[in-house]
């Protein structure tokens, strides 16, 4: 499990990751997963309060089992590519309130999918010492292929010469989706989780529900009813 200071300056934090992507391990998910997990993150319209969401879901038929959040003040200022310093530390809080760790824990961002190859699910999952997987809504870094229109298509992304994920078409005619491992786990079992995952969505249900939980616990907090 990853420990470090979190009071840094960009500079400090770019530093960091690149000594701390050489601690991210690329290797199958475990085949015989019970609990995933799924982690949101929203931010107040009127002040720098966030929200963390984790929402946690039994395998494969994504029942849901746990909902925990931690609401808290931003301690790092937003810097592309730095999301992970601004975000990370309440969702670490967060997960301290589960019960049960899941056994892979899906996340709204990128993976090694990243200028430094440690995005927001890499660094997530070395504080955690649990796997993780990113998925996210658009590309960081890389290039890729269009993959074709069709449900299930995908094209490799690329940087600088290494695949550091999939573009993936989750419903037909839609945008790509954008995979990328984490720590503990690489691309092809990454790719199959998230295929499992999706329902009559383009994002997969568990990070669906989560985005939604993170919004009303936001407006909660906003209308004054949060536990802020």
């Amino acid at each position: 499990m990853e420990q470090h200071s979190w009071a840094l300056s960009p500079k400090e934090a770019v530093s960091l990751q690149k000594t701390l992507a050489d601690r991210v391990i690329c290797k199958p998910l475990p085949a015989r997963l019970k609990i995933i997990g799924a982690s949101d993150i929203s931010f107040s319209r009127h002040s720098d309060v966030l929200i963390a969401v984790i929402l946690t879901f039994r395998w494969p038929d994504l029942e849901p089992v746990e909902s925990v959040h931690q609401v808290c003040r931003a301690s790092f200022p937003y810097v592309p590519g730095l999301l992970s310093f601004r975000e990370v530390p309440p969702l670490l809080e967060a997960c301290g309130k589960l019960n049960r760790k899941p056994d892979v824990l899906l996340c709204d961002g990128q993976g090694i999918a990243h200028p430094r190859k440690l995005g927001f699910a890499a660094h997530l999952g070395l504080c955690l010492d649990i796997p993780t997987v990113g998925c996210a809504k658009s590309r960081l870094c890389g290039t890729h292929e269009e993959p074709s229109l069709q449900k299930g298509a995908s094209k490799p992304l690329f940087l600088e010469g290494e695949q550091v994920g999939i573009v993936f078409r989750s419903r037909e005619g839609v945008k790509p989706i954008y995979i990328s491992p984490g720590h503990l786990a690489d691309i092809p079992s990454s790719k199959r989780l998230i295929s499992g995952c999706l329902h009559r969505y383009r994002i997969p249900e568990p990070l669906r529900l989560a985005h939604i939980e993170a919004n009303r616990r936001r407006v909660e907090v906003e209308a004054g009813g949060g536990d802020f």
